[in-house]
């Protein structure tokens, strides 16, 4: 996709991107310095409508909050989706300022301590139990609290998801118990005291492949349906997890959600009805969700050329936007959308090299870019912004200030 393709969500006016309805330039007054995160809320919308217009009716939506913890896009999300997950103490106290049920908030990842733990039994949050440790230290808060756990085991499937940006499941991973081991855990624990819902199965994130994406919620309910006969309760919980990838560079196509979309709909109506009649299938996204609402904003602070090639310096760069440098899982460096938002409609008659201000030479926003011709003080913008961006990056890297973030 090209970086008009990305355009096309925000629209232009007088020849300039506009962010929420506003001209950019109008934008960046209003935020007052650049560089700055700019999430529209009306793609976000558009997003969601498209989701529940194409999913199952079924399926419950549940925002991974890691993708984009900013406090006004978790709020604004809790009132359109039906779950929040998180990864943190923080994140789940952000979670539980919405109005989302607490029973309704996941909490997953490894490495969990004892006192996050205390705080997810205390709250009533869904507790993503990953290893033997994160058991034992739910069992110890249940009883000092006098208080059931509600808890799912994160399982570790037995297949790998190709093609995924990230390989969460399969082999031998710091996420969830192995499959192979689940049969022994519930024998092990099942008069813990505590109140087992079910299953969170996650084999990769960022696969733009619907058919595999489909294949690997396929073979999780059949791994879920094994693993649910050694369950002492009616399985209620089913986390199929998500994967949901974007498109970042030109090579890349946007996924077939109707695809995906169908075989959930199989899946939804056949076998899980069949064998989970009380559980809620729950598809859980972040980047698919955010990350094509948001766009990164920052300014040319320099020009210069060196032997042939032209650079940008700008007053932003990995810092805050590490994904777009090629330095977040990117196995080859490639160009993220990037466009001179201020002259977004003219025709690019130049190639330039856009860099960040840190003194590194992995501070590389956009490498031999064709753009209009481009002066001090003119925007830069990077698409697919809205996901791992500032919270993902180094931002204390040489004491810059950090960019603001807003919401319109």
């Amino acid at each position: 996709m090209k970086p008009s393709d990305h355009m096309q969500p925000f629209g232009t006016v007088d020849g300039e991107l506009r962010v929420g309805g506003i001209p950019l330039s109008r934008l960046a007054a209003r935020v007052g310095s650049t560089p700055f995160f700019a999430y529209d809320r009306a793609v976000l919308d558009a997003r969601v409508a498209t989701l529940r217009a194409m999913l199952p009716k079924q399926i419950e939506l549940s925002f991974a909050m890691k993708a984009n913890p900013m406090p006004a896009m978790v709020q604004y999300l809790a009132r359109r989706l039906e779950r929040i997950d998180v990864a943190s103490g923080p994140e789940m106290l952000t979670a539980l300022n919405t109005e989302i049920r607490p029973s309704r908030v996941s909490f997953a990842g490894p490495g969990k301590t004892a006192a996050e733990i205390r705080q997810a039994v205390a709250a009533g949050v869904i507790i993503e139990m990953e290893s033997i440790t994160e058991f034992e230290r739910v069992i110890t808060a249940g009883d000092s609290l006098g208080v059931t756990p509600t808890v799912a085991l994160r399982v570790n499937p037995d297949f790998a998801v190709k093609g995924s940006g990230m390989r969460m499941g399969g082999g031998s991973q710091q996420f969830g118990i192995d499959a192979e081991e689940v049969p022994a855990v519930l024998r092990e624990y099942a008069s813990a005291g505590v109140e087992m819902l079910g299953f969170h199965v996650f084999a990769g994130s960022q696969n733009l492949s619907a058919g595999v994406i489909a294949e690997a919620q396929r073979r999780t309910v059949d791994l879920v349906t094994d693993l649910a006969a050694h369950l002492t309760t009616e399985l209620r919980y089913l986390n199929l997890g998500g994967g949901f990838g974007i498109p970042y560079t030109d090579r890349d196509q946007p996924l077939d959600l109707a695809l995906v979309a169908g075989n959930l709909q199989e899946l939804v109506e056949g076998p899980i009805a069949e064998r989970f009649p009380r559980a809620s299938p729950v598809i859980e996204l972040g980047r698919y969700l955010v990350g094509e609402c948001g766009v990164y904003v920052t300014k040319v602070i320099d020009r210069k050329a060196s032997r042939g090639t032209t650079f940008l310096i700008v007053d932003g760069g990995m810092h805050h936007q590490l994904a777009a440098s090629g330095n977040f899982g990117q196995a080859i460096r490639r160009n993220y959308p990037l466009i001179l938002g201020t002259k977004a409609d003219s025709p690019p008659t130049e190639t330039v090299t856009v860099v960040g201000c840190l003194c590194t030479p992995l501070d590389l926003l956009g490498d031999h870019v064709d753009m209009p011709p481009a002066s001090v003080d003119d925007l830069v913008v990077i698409f697919q912004a809205g996901a791992y961006g500032l919270t993902a990056s180094p931002t204390a890297f040489l004491g810059h200030p950090a960019p603001a973030e807003v919401f319109v």
